[in-house]
């Protein structure tokens, strides 16, 4: 089966088709800025064949006939027909409290997606505008959505709720949800398969632009960094982080922001980039850290800091760790982040290898752990639209 993978953002829509039968890609492409003049696609097959197709896509259904246009292309393409692909899996942002796994679309599912936009406004109707445009132009094509916070929806009430009034949750969903589930998922399987057991409790540390690290003990998630949205939890490339409320009016009042602008604000201005004032790329501020850069080596301690910070609660939740775990842009591709976070953990069982760290490959399983460390310090690469392939062909397979 070959299942077609598709994350849609508002004027963007990234694809991958993957062969299940030995889970390779075959292709993959990213059309970008649909609605707005100036549309391309571009794509790239597995054995290095590339296909640039400059066209304005005005919605989301031109968008999926150029991709299936680009797909079934006699020179660079990769298909003879649309019925090769046997699902498409896409990746919606927001499940709500409504979904507890990834389910097959149907009506009543986009139904429900419709009525959460809410809590995902800036997503979400693009998620919603593809899979409808999906639907339209391969009738009869079984699709599935596959949610960035069901891997999250195992947390207790003592660890999603807010300290505000109950009747606020109730009325208004205001509770944490958590978000990059998808990635969170796929690790902490891939984790359990290198432990040899389902029964550990893995601390995992998804770290790139946009970064969290969730608690998961024997599979299940039972806590997680980010929030009603991704801006809570860990400092990131352009996000603040946690932070106190009673700051942020400060500053909204002191820089003269509208209160519309405020989350703008602390999504877009703050971060490593606010700190260093240079960039909000880790590669960047690494080589200007390197070079005596005092913010820039800054914002890099603030974000090893409170990756520190988020392990040691998270193994004070479990009762211990196994394992924690690197994944995401950061996570696999900066050792002077995680060499950063790692140093001095000796106190919950981690037994640090520096040169380990430093050797990596960018590639594969790394173990940054000595062999008689308690708890395994590892690295291992995230694959979001392979667990979302996996989970299509698992539900349309049941169905």
């Amino acid at each position: 089966m070959k299942i077609l993978v598709v994350n849609a953002g508002s004027s963007s829509l990234k694809y991958q088709l993957i062969d299940m039968e030995n889970e390779s890609v075959v292709l993959k492409g990213v059309c970008e800025r649909i609605t707005f003049k100036g549309g391309v696609l571009t794509q790239k097959t597995f054995d290095g064949r590339e296909l640039v197709v400059e066209k304005d896509m005005p919605t989301h259904k031109e968008a999926m006939e150029l991709v299936l246009g680009a797909m079934l292309d006699k020179e660079k393409g990769a298909l003879n027909n649309v019925s090769e692909i046997g699902a498409v899996g896409h990746r919606v942002l927001h499940s709500g409290e409504d979904f507890k796994h990834s389910v097959v679309i149907d009506d009543e599912v986009i139904r429900i997606c419709e009525k959460n936009v809410d809590l995902g406004p800036l997503h979400m109707p693009g998620n919603i505008a593809c899979i409808k445009s999906c639907r339209e132009v391969m009738p009869g094509v079984p699709m599935v959505a596959v949610f960035d916070t069901t891997f999250h929806s195992t947390m207790p009430p003592k660890a999603f709720m807010y300290g505000v009034p109950y009747e606020v949750y109730e009325q208004y969903k205001v509770r944490k949800y958590g978000f990059h589930g998808t990635s969170h998922k796929f690790v902490s399987q891939e984790t359990a398969k290198i432990l040899g057991t389902k029964n550990c409790r893995l601390i995992i540390c998804h770290l790139g632009n946009g970064s969290s690290v969730s608690a998961v003990k024997d599979g299940r998630c039972v806590d997680t960094s980010m929030g009603f949205t991704p801006l809570e939890g860990l400092m990131m490339g352009t996000r603040s982080g946690d932070i106190d409320p009673a700051a942020v009016d400060y500053m909204r009042v002191k820089l003269g922001l509208k209160a519309e602008e405020v989350v703008g604000f602390l999504n877009k201005k703050c971060g490593m980039l606010g700190v260093s004032g240079l960039s909000s790329d880790c590669r960047d501020l690494t080589a200007a850290a390197k070079e005596g850069d005092e913010r820039a080596a800054l914002a890099l301690e603030m974000v090893a800091y409170r990756v520190k910070k988020y392990i040691g609660s998270f193994a004070a939740v479990l009762g211990g760790a196994d394992a924690v775990v690197f994944t995401g842009g950061i996570g696999e591709h900066s050792p002077y982040i995680r060499n950063l976070v790692l140093q001095d953990m000796e106190y919950m069982g981690i037994e640090y290898d520096a040169a380990a760290n430093e050797a990596y490959p960018h590639s594969g399983i790394g173990v940054l752990s000595k062999p008689d460390s308690k708890v395994k310090a590892l690295i291992v690469p995230t694959n979001e639209e392979l667990s979302i392939a996996r989970e299509t062909k698992e539900l349309v397979e049941k169905a």
